[in-house]
């Protein structure tokens, strides 16, 4: 253990199961630790470093920025976050946008407003409906969102008014939708849950459901937005429009930002209902407004469809070598690789040494979020890394 990972252990609470490598610098896909060893960078900070890592245009932006104007609060008009704004609701099929801080207090947002509509127009319905395995947050009401035991055990009692339903399935929606139901919030695919991918026509049918039902579709795209899937944002892959959505982190590339985009009859808030200190932050917003400019204007969402592929097609042939890989699913530059047991420790661990960074989903799988300008050579690079990690554990 290092000297730095020796100091974590004695001053940092213990919230997460850290791989044993302390990162001090990137470039691009690339990262370097504390003793100057370069890994190949397949976790991209949880799908947050879009660009990569320390990309030129995000970095000035922020230099600029950060000499310019740093914080005011929000009772001030700033220019970083009316641009950010603007270009968001241009690209976008949503209005109106807030931003806070993350991903998290993006769909805590997206959740008071869909209260808030069902109070003015739903006769007070409050409930929101969501998926089994779906995960939208570390806040109490967001684990009670989030379908997953293992989040909400340690914290019950939760915070009402949220009903968890088997994922792709359109009637567990409609036999879970009552008079108190105000919303259904979706993943377009679960990300920590699995790397889920629905089937062709579940999100035309919930949106089909909660017009008839008269009640708001919420589309959590902090993980797949931004071009993650190879589109801007993954509802354009399914020929629906979300009500509300929300998106974090691939947006500034790395800072810190969470942004609720509604469409103007779901805006329902009003001056003092909703608010964030740092929310909307200038130089979180310049980075935004960088990032996501560059997205747009260098079709990454295209090189995330093209090379993503590359890479599905990769695992897959290593899925017909490997005999215990028993899926490998995903779209765009979100994909796992899922065992016949609980190897994927192992494998990440195999990986490392042989550096290359890769996230474990689960006890039996594997999670690959590179950035997105990844290129087909480097994803070539990855795979010849995973192959001689999993015979090293296979053998």
């Amino acid at each position: 253990m290092s000297h730095w990972q020796e100091l974590e252990h004695r001053y940092f609470m213990p919230t997460v199961e850290r791989t044993p490598v302390t990162l001090v610098r990137g470039q691009g896909v690339r990262v370097w630790d504390d003793a100057g060893r370069e890994y190949l960078d397949f976790v991209g900070g949880w799908a947050v470093d879009s660009l990569g890592h320390c990309h030129p245009v995000v970095a000035q932006a922020v230099i600029e920025q950060v000499q310019t104007l740093i914080h005011t609060s929000n009772q001030f008009y700033t220019i970083p976050q009316i641009r950010l704004a603007e270009l968001l609701v241009k690209n976008s099929c949503l209005d109106k946008v807030f931003f806070g801080n993350s991903g998290t207090e993006a769909n805590e947002g997206a959740v008071k407003l869909a209260r808030r509509y069902g109070k003015r127009y739903l006769d007070g319905a409050y409930e929101v409906v969501t998926a089994y395995a779906s995960f939208h947050g570390r806040t109490l009401a967001m684990v009670a969102a989030s379908g997953q035991a293992k989040f909400q055990e340690p914290y019950i009692p939760l915070p009402v008014g949220f009903i968890n339903v088997e994922y792709n399935n359109v009637e567990a929606i409609k036999a879970a939708t009552t008079s108190q139901t105000c919303a259904v919030m979706l993943e377009p695919l679960q990300g920590e849950g699995g790397v889920n991918v629905p089937s062709k026509g579940y999100l035309a049918a919930v949106r089909d459901w909660c017009e008839q039902a008269g009640i708001l579709f919420i589309l959590d795209e902090i993980q797949t937005g931004l071009g993650r899937t190879g589109t801007l944002f993954a509802y354009e892959q399914y020929g629906v429009e979300p009500d509300i959505m929300t998106l974090a982190k691939g947006l500034a590339s790395g800072l810190p930002i969470g942004t609720l985009l509604a469409k103007d009859r779901a805006s329902v808030f009003t001056p003092g209902e909703h608010g964030s200190t740092f929310g909307g932050n200038p130089v979180a917003c310049a980075a935004g407004y960088a990032t996501l400019k560059f997205i747009i204007e260098n079709d990454i969402a295209g090189n995330a469809r093209r090379v993503g592929e590359h890479l599905l097609s990769g695992l897959g042939k290593l899925k017909e070598k490997f005999s215990f890989i028993t899926d490998v699913r995903g779209r765009g530059l979100l994909a796992a690789m899922e065992f016949s047991s609980e190897i994927a420790q192992s494998v990440v661990t195999a990986c490392l040494d042989r550096g290359l960074l890769v996230n474990k989903l689960k006890p039996n799988a594997l999670r690959f979020m590179p950035p997105l300008v990844v290129s087909s050579r480097e994803v070539d690079e990855a795979i010849g890394i995973l192959d001689k990690a999993l015979s090293s554990v296979s053998s």
